[in-house]
């Protein structure tokens, strides 16, 4: 076969970081006009990082094991979302409520994970497709139970919470009790700037557990089914078990990153925060320079600062070019489910010059 040119690298460096470097140019040209201090995106781009991250990083190990981007990890924000309902009603507050919304999301998130897992082993090459449709479905029984079991099978003691009919969460939940819990655990301040220190901690805690996870059996199994499914089946890998655990490990994950998030902001939009959640995990690791088929942590946190980097200065920028905040609101729009079909549709036509190439290779032809 014909070598690489100079010319080929740059051309497909540029294929595989072009959303990136769109992103890094747009916000070039954002940030000046959106007239905000650099002090005050620092301290946006560190809370937003710390708030955001684990989310995202719960996307990694089901590309690792072949199955694109888990859209089902809205299941698991569901489970958390359970989990702070109960709490919650049950005013357990600080660090102990965190704790205990986990533990009773937690086998919520593991039984939903394993239904996903279960679910697309069935559609294996339509995972995506199947993870988000399966994301619709699971989301309606979410919101039968909470809307119709809570306060009537599922006994809720606190008004504030319940409904005027007397049943039925309401649409917008106070998490006063645990917010700022785990930012504050651990306080620090650079002058204005306040550092959520546990949270980092944690986050860089879990980065460890994900390059040590990569280096397991399980792990190098999950690899193995992201390169080759046939082969990893005939080197006697348990393909459908493996892909089932690497979806629960990541639903588990989503569910734990949801608390944290929520924990953060305060307040939990009951119906919609976990959708808002996926599609932004999501957005912001693609424009990271991560693909369907590969992802790094570099990746997360890369993408994590430059896809809020724009959410924050986009409004007051498109406000500044053509005197409507609104316009940046609607670019916010765009970019999450924009992006996400930009680099599906990149993914597809990489593979496609892959099976050209390998084809001409085939053939001997070294055109």
């Amino acid at each position: 076969m014909k070598e690489l040119t100079t010319k080929d690298h740059v051309q497909r460096l540029l294929i595989s970081y072009a959303v990136p470097i769109i992103f890094i140019a747009l916000s070039a040209v954002a940030i000046p006009l959106s007239g905000f201090s650099g002090t005050y995106l620092v301290q946006e781009m560190m809370t937003r990082v710390a708030r955001n991250s684990f989310l995202v990083l719960s996307l990694i190990i089901p590309i690792l094991a072949g199955m694109g981007l888990n859209f089902g990890m809205v299941l698991g924000a569901m489970a958390g979302q359970i989990g702070l309902i109960l709490v919650t009603d049950w005013a357990v507050s600080g660090i102990p409520g965190m704790l205990l919304a986990a533990l009773i999301a937690t086998p919520i998130a593991i039984v939903l994970g394993w239904i996903c897992g279960s679910v697309l082993n069935r559609a294996k090459g339509r995972e995506m497709v199947t993870s988000y449709i399966l994301g619709f479905f699971i989301n309606g029984l979410y919101q039968l139970a909470v809307l119709y079991t809570m306060g009537n099978l599922i006994p809720i003691r606190s008004a504030a919470l319940v409904l005027s009919r007397g049943y039925g969460i309401r649409n917008a939940v106070n998490l006063q009790g645990i917010r700022h819990c785990l930012d504050d655990l651990i306080p620090l301040k650079f002058g204005t700037m306040n550092v959520p220190v546990a949270t980092y901690l944690l986050i860089g805690a879990f980065c460890l557990f994900i390059l040590w996870f990569q280096k397991t059996k399980l792990g190098q199994d999950m690899r193995a089914l992201g390169q080759d499914m046939a082969v990893a089946d005939s080197a006697g890998i348990p393909v459908e078990r493996t892909r089932i655990i690497a979806i629960i490990i990541s639903t588990v994950l989503a569910c734990y990153g949801q608390i944290i998030f929520l924990q953060n902001i305060g307040t939990m939009n009951t119906y919609n925060s976990h959708d808002q959640a996926g599609m932004f995990a999501i957005a912001a690791l693609l424009i990271g320079g991560a693909t369907v088929a590969r992802a790094t942590i570099t990746n997360v946190f890369v993408g994590v600062v430059l896809f809020h980097l724009m959410f924050v200065v986009s409004p007051m920028a498109g406000k500044e070019l053509i005197g409507q905040a609104q316009l940046g609101e609607y670019f916010r729009v765009f970019v999450s489910y924009g992006i996400i079909a930009i680099s599906l549709a990149l993914h597809a036509w990489k593979r496609q010059k892959d099976r050209e190439r390998a084809r001409r290779s085939l053939r001997g032809d070294t055109a």
